[in-house]
């Protein structure tokens, strides 16, 4: 089992007792287990999700830090929302703008439009579990 906790600025979101984790990461998608290896990571917008005797739950999350250590993971993110939390219409808006910005900076380098990047991930991972996937 491993004790998952999940805290944003604002508030402590989780803290459980779950089989299984799966967290996005900057490298790809890193799936948790117990006596999983002690690990520190940047997470990237995406789905997070946790699985507690087969029932799997999700949220859509944004950029922040996941630690590994002990059974313990540890995640420490901007936002954390689920499917029911999500303002579909604003998450709608959200890519648009992002999806503008990037295609208004297309001679931009990959560094500097991350940051549209990123958001334009955020709010696919808002619209994709408030759809249901």
């Amino acid at each position: 089992m491993l004790k998952l906790e999940i805290v944003t600025p604002e508030k402590r979101i989780l803290n459980e007792t779950v089989d299984s984790v799966t967290v996005p990461t900057a490298t790809g998608e890193a799936g948790i287990l117990p006596s999983h290896a002690p690990l520190i990571s940047s997470l990237k917008p995406g789905l997070l999700s946790y699985s507690n005797k087969g029932v799997t739950a999700k949220l859509a999350v944004s950029g922040g830090f996941v630690e590994v250590s002990a059974d313990q993971v540890s995640i420490m993110t901007d936002t954390a929302e689920t499917a029911e939390e999500i303002d579909i219409e604003a998450a709608r808006i959200m890519r648009s703008d992002a999806e503008k910005a990037l295609a208004a900076a297309a001679s931009a380098s990959v560094e500097e439009t991350e940051a549209i990047r990123e958001q334009l991930d955020a709010a696919a991972a808002r619209l994709a579990l408030a759809a249901g996937r």
